[in-house]
Order: C-alpha cells, then sequence, then structure tokens
C-alpha cells in the first residue's frame, strides 16, 4: 500500500476489498445499479472511489455499508483486504435456523410415534 493512487475504479476496490469473487461480477452489480457510493446510486463501474467514501450494497441477504479506508495496488489476501473497510453495517446473526418441534427442538421417538398414530386416527 506504499504510494497507493488516491482514487481507484470502483470495480476494482470492491474486487480488491474481496467483496466479489471476479472482478466481473462487481462489474455486472455497479452496472445494474445495485451499489451506492455516499448515497447516490452508481452504474458505471468506472466511477472512482477515494477513501472516506460510503458504499451500500447487498452481499446475500445482508446490506453492506462499507467506509473506503484505504486502496490497495491489488487483490491481496484476504487480512489485507480487510484492512482496506471499515465495516459500518450490523452485525449479521450468524446462528443456525433450525425448524423447531412446538418449541422443545426435535421429538423423540415416544413422541413421533404417538404422532403418527394420531394422525392415522384422523383419516380413518
Amino acid at each position: 500500500m506504499i504510494n497507493s493512487p488516491s482514487k481507484i475504479r470502483l470495480d476494482k476496490w470492491l474486487w480488491h476489498a474481496r467483496f466479489f469473487k471476479t472482478r466481473s461480477l462487481a462489474t455486472k452489480q455497479v452496472s445494474a445499479g445495485h451499489i451506492r457510493v455516499n448515497g447516490s446510486k452508481v452504474l458505471k463501474a468506472s466511477q472512482n472511489v477515494s477513501v472516506g467514501d460510503v458504499l451500500t450494497f447487498a452481499q446475500g441477504n445482508w446490506i453492506r455499508i462499507v467506509r473506503v479506508a484505504a486502496i490497495s495496488e491489488r487483490r491481496g489476501p484476504a487480512p489485507e483486504a480487510q484492512l482496506l473497510y471499515v465495516d459500518m453495517s450490523e452485525p449479521q446473526d450468524k446462528s443456525p435456523k433450525n425448524p423447531k418441534y412446538e418449541g422443545k427442538g426435535r421429538p423423540d421417538k415416544k413422541s413421533r410415534r404417538a404422532l403418527d398414530l394420531s394422525r392415522t386416527r384422523e383419516t380413518h
């Protein structure tokens, strides 16, 4: 990051910061109008971003809000990429969403048999 430029293309920065796997995916997201820079929608991947700009975009089912903290000349490893931005979005709930059986978890064998018997009685 020594002698890094003061501005960089938006798609290139998103790729360097490892938000998208390929630069062409980043370009498609920008061209589709799914990314905002400082609150305004951007449609050109050649839009320049600089340190201090705030980017808002969807990543999966999560809305990301990041502030550009640095600009890199290359796409480095993940720990280096995490230094390029400050994450301002709300923390994502990473707990698994497992279905519950009446709030008690999975039914045991006895409960399953009782449930199966009650279903067969209803159909007859």
